[in-house]
């Protein structure tokens, strides 16, 4: 936790960094109240580093939707839509500065958060919608809608809301990667900035959602090696 750079708070999973910073303090004798402001929310940089995995997440996945969708494959279609949906609602915590808690309260502390009215509907079709055609134009508009949040943000320039076919292709993408490299510009820490110019695997909490591995403290100085 010394870095200046912050870059180990990338191992602290965000159930435990909500577990910490949430609900009140009514005796503090341990120095609770020191801790919980350090670790109210990431360091702006890393803030900045976790936001571009999460936009380079969308982008890689975007248009395998509907490219699974094409051949027949609503299943595998319906899978990666589902991932997508979590990709948003885990930018929508990220823009709105909220550590998400663990899946049981994950869905209820999402329809919390302020830009909720605006993307719940439209994700619960995704989740709800029997083709692949169908979830490809709310995908379209969750996406546009998460454009308009980040561009509240005024973190980088403006960036363009509008959605496109995916080279041509009957599948609808926004080209998560034009996030991605607007975040990578404005990261000023040199040691975040570097490890940004790798590929980006963001936080331990896109890197796996595994209960053994988020739980187990013994295990995040060997998880640090990854930003190495």
């Amino acid at each position: 936790m010394t870095s200046t750079s912050g870059v180990p708070f990338s191992t602290l999973p965000s159930q435990k960094l909500r577990s910490i910073s949430a609900g009140q303090v009514f005796r503090d004798d341990l120095g609770l109240t020191r801790i919980r402001d350090r670790l109210s929310w990431y360091p702006y940089d890393i803030w900045l580093y976790i936001l571009a995995s999460c936009w380079s997440r969308i982008g890689e996945e975007e248009h395998l939707m509907g490219r699974a969708g094409l051949v027949g494959d609503e299943v595998g279609s319906f899978i990666i839509a589902s991932r997508l949906v979590r990709d948003v609602m885990r930018l929508a915590f990220l823009m709105e500065r909220v550590y998400p808690p663990y899946s049981k309260w994950f869905g209820r502390a999402f329809s919390k958060l302020d830009c909720a009215p605006k993307l719940q509907s439209v994700l619960r079709d995704i989740l709800n919608f029997p083709s692949w055609e169908e979830r490809d134009g709310s995908l379209a508009l969750a996406y546009r809608r998460l454009a308009e949040i980040h561009n509240s943000l005024g973190i980088t320039s403006s960036m363009s809301c509008e959605t496109s076919p995916f080279w041509g292709r009957p599948f609808t993408v926004i080209h998560g990667d034009r996030f991605t490299q607007a975040f990578q510009d404005a990261i000023r820490d040199q040691t975040v900035r570097s490890l940004a110019e790798r590929r980006l695997i963001g936080n331990i909490d896109i890197i796996s959602d595994n209960t053994t591995l988020l739980e187990d403290d013994s295990r995040r100085r060997a998880l640090l090696a990854l930003y190495e």
